[in-house]
């Protein structure tokens, strides 16, 4: 069967308070060849920056949660000379790093709306439970957002904080979708649009990413080392980062970022990653859905779908693999990252998105492992609240023992990019 892919669109609203100031870039040499350098734990920034001079090249950004630094090589001799240097342990070129969204085949059906005057509870969020009646729903967690920002101004993302941005002076998204992962996480219970899984959370907005959706290594390693800076002195206190993004690439490629994120771990913040939105890829092949101490998130349906393929007995039903999904053995579990999918008379496969928050205002819809990783992140935020001694391990634990239909779900997708990866982790439920 031929496969149509869903466009990935998204945008959040949100009022915020300035926290912390915006992170001002420096400006480099045209031309310069830029590289995460590691340093030997303990190198004082000091001597980071000094290295650099040394050899002729200019600094950008100095990690404070790991030994590490950004900096642009002008030319051959002063990579050659940072290479000599005794402290450095490694150099890596700075990669570029992207939302999880596919400029492939059709957009997500449905559009987007004005303000709806009845409150809407989606259908991913109603599949994992984030609507029945619970004793959590996120009060006292702390969540970032690390994406293209959240819309500041947005009424169902009320109360979301300004944190920080590696980008200009405003955390204000600019693409809409982080504005539309933050509402999956927090949409507030107001009877306007719709609900988020953890509706009393509060969100951390850290852009990482432009207005086209794309950052690099190094402007999403200088928002994991915001929270790892602040995590424990705002309040409440960060426990959760959402990452809707990656890149191609292997767990060895970029050590500095690696250790961040496991230095996150350690200090108690759980993070969570969509695992990607190349069927044709294996989960240890993206970043960072590949390292160990993240939670990595595939995509199923929410819904069943529409069918009017001939070729198909029976609709997609809800559970179902999404075909444009990353997989592989090492996810840690399945979420909605579409309502369904429609197959139409053609055999051809359309994804219905995600409804939630717009830039701008309203709700919109889209599609992709980018929208089911924020369900888990709002479930995580409701563990937290439910536990607050629950370390990210425990979390993790919990997320894979509780996924529903285990051994059952994901189900195999019609569709013909589809192979099975050899487990069947089940779908993530709120507590």
């Amino acid at each position: 069967m031929s496969t149509s892919k869903s466009a990935f669109h998204c945008g959040v609203t949100a009022l915020v308070l300035a926290l912390m100031p915006a992170a001002a870039g420096p400006v480099y040499a045209q031309g310069a060849q830029e590289f995460i350098v590691q340093f030997r734990e303990g190198t004082p920034a000091a001597v980071r920056r000094a290295a650099a001079a040394d050899a002729g090249a200019s600094v950008g950004i100095v990690f404070n949660g790991v030994a590490a630094a950004t900096v642009r090589v002008p030319n051959d001799q002063a990579l050659a000379a940072l290479q000599r240097h005794r402290d450095i342990t490694s150099i890596v070129p700075n990669r570029l790093m992207s939302a999880h969204q596919s400029a492939k085949g059709k957009p997500g059906s449905g559009g987007g709306t004005g303000g709806q005057s009845t409150q809407v509870i989606p259908a991913g969020v109603a599949r994992v439970g984030g609507a029945v009646a619970s004793v959590s729903d996120g009060t006292g967690i702390g969540v970032a957002i690390l994406d293209t920002g959240v819309d500041l101004k947005h009424q169902d993302l009320a109360g979301t904080v300004n944190a920080f941005t590696a980008f200009g002076s405003s955390c204000q998204d600019n693409a809409g979708h982080g504005t539309h992962v933050a509402g999956i996480v927090g949409a507030r219970d107001n009877n306007v649009d719709v609900v988020g899984v953890a509706p009393k959370a509060t969100l951390y907005c850290v852009k990482v990413l432009d207005q086209s959706g794309s950052g690099s290594d190094e402007t999403v390693m200088a928002g994991l080392d915001w929270v790892l800076t602040a995590h424990a002195s705002v309040t409440p206190a960060i426990r959760v980062i959402n990452m809707s993004l990656g890149r191609p690439g292997t767990v060895d490629d970029n050590p500095a970022m690696r250790d961040l994120i496991a230095n996150l771990d350690a200090a108690g913040v759980l993070v969570v990653v969509s695992a990607g939105n190349d069927s044709a890829a294996d989960v240890t092949e993206q970043i960072p859905a590949a390292y160990a101490q993240v939670v990595s998130v595939a995509s199923t349906t929410a819904v069943a779908g529409l069918n009017q393929c001939r070729f198909l007995t029976q609709p997609i039903a809800k559970d179902t693999a999404s075909f444009f999904t990353t997989d592989g053995a090492n996810v840690t579990v399945s979420a909605p990252g579409e309502d369904a999918e429609d197959a139409s008379r053609a055999c051809t496969i359309t994804s219905i998105g995600i409804l939630s928050t717009k830039l701008g205002g309203g709700t919109t819809r889209m599609s992709g492992t980018s929208m089911s990783a924020p369900h888990v992140t709002g479930i995580a935020a409701r563990l937290f609240q439910q536990h607050p001694a629950y370390t990210p391990a425990d979390v993790r634990i919990v997320l894979a023992l509780d996924a529903a239909r285990q051994g059952v779900a994901p189900l195999d997708s019609p569709a013909s990019g589809y192979t099975f990866d050899g487990v069947r982790e089940g779908v993530a439920v709120a507590p």
